[in-house]
């Protein structure tokens, strides 16, 4: 009878890159191994002296065996206590660049395939080093979880920066299109008042032409009415060039706005590559 082949969730392209020992029959499937029977079954055995913890109980702390069954029957599967060579950390690292490409994970960014890929890589160093050192993988197993609990706090804070910003963005979208109506409409409001004072300029240049008719009055007449009108015309000037700056203030503070939100929504809406 043949050894069936641990359940891999999708091939030998997707098997894990821990290395594990040959799988081993336990016992029917409603039956439980020896190794996991429950505490005080069976007779009682003399005390003896407590011993350090072997290195492959250790390993099964750190890495759990597998376990399936096939055809009612149990099987299980221990992680290897054989120390690693040269060459099987050089094919560790081949074999975790040709899953990257095959799978098409991500070089940068969120991607859960290279997340899963080199957490394996990592599974597979502690336990390099667990069978040389107990106390260097065990060390190394601490820093795995500090790992995962901090990548974990970042995934919990994004997931909910992403929906309070997918909340917001419908306000932001309305204020949006009614602040630019109101800087057009103050625009507009802005070039009427350009014409009025254009109309009221000319006004001005005819009495100017009319002072001259007169000769007592002719370079009087022209001095007021040409300082009242270079008055009016730096006056309206001035809040000509604030208000147009403002109106240009705002309009670029609203596209580079306009443009942050459309850049966020469209990197939250980015498929996944394949």
């Amino acid at each position: 009878m043949g050894i069936p082949p641990p359940p891999s969730g999708g091939g030998a392209a997707h098997a894990s890159l821990i290395k594990y020992d040959t799988p081993s029959l336990l016992t029917t499937r409603d039956a439980k191994p020896a190794k996991f029977a429950k505490a005080g079954s069976g007779k009682k055995l003399p005390p003896v002296e407590s011993k350090m913890p072997q290195t492959e109980d250790i390993l099964n702390a750190i890495l759990p065996p597998r376990e399936w069954t096939d055809e009612g029957k149990l099987w299980v599967q221990y992680v290897s206590p054989t120390p690693a060579t040269r060459l099987d950390v050089i094919n560790t690292q081949e074999t975790l660049d040709q899953r990257l490409l095959a799978r098409q994970a991500r070089e940068t960014g969120i991607c859960p395939v290279r997340e899963e890929l080199y957490g394996q890589c990592f599974d597979e160093l502690i336990r390099q080093v667990t069978v040389n050192c107990a106390e260097r993988g065990l060390l190394l197993l601490r820093v795995r979880d500090e790992i995962r609990m901090t990548i974990a706090a970042y995934q919990t804070l994004y997931e909910s920066s992403i929906a309070f910003g997918m909340r917001k963005a419908p306000h932001c979208r309305e204020a949006g299109p009614r602040s630019a109506l109101q800087a057009e409409q103050g625009k507009a409001d802005l070039e009427a008042r350009v014409e009025q004072l254009e109309e009221e300029k000319r006004g001005l240049e005819e009495q100017a032409c009319l002072w001259t008719e007169s000769p007592r009055g002719r370079f009087a007449g022209l001095c007021d009415s040409h300082a009242k009108a270079e008055a009016i015309e730096k006056r309206e000037g001035e809040k000509r060039a604030q208000k147009e700056a403002k109106h240009a203030e705002e309009v670029a503070y609203l596209k580079k706005t306009n443009a942050q939100l459309k850049k966020e929504l469209e990197a939250f809406l980015a498929p996944t590559k394949k």
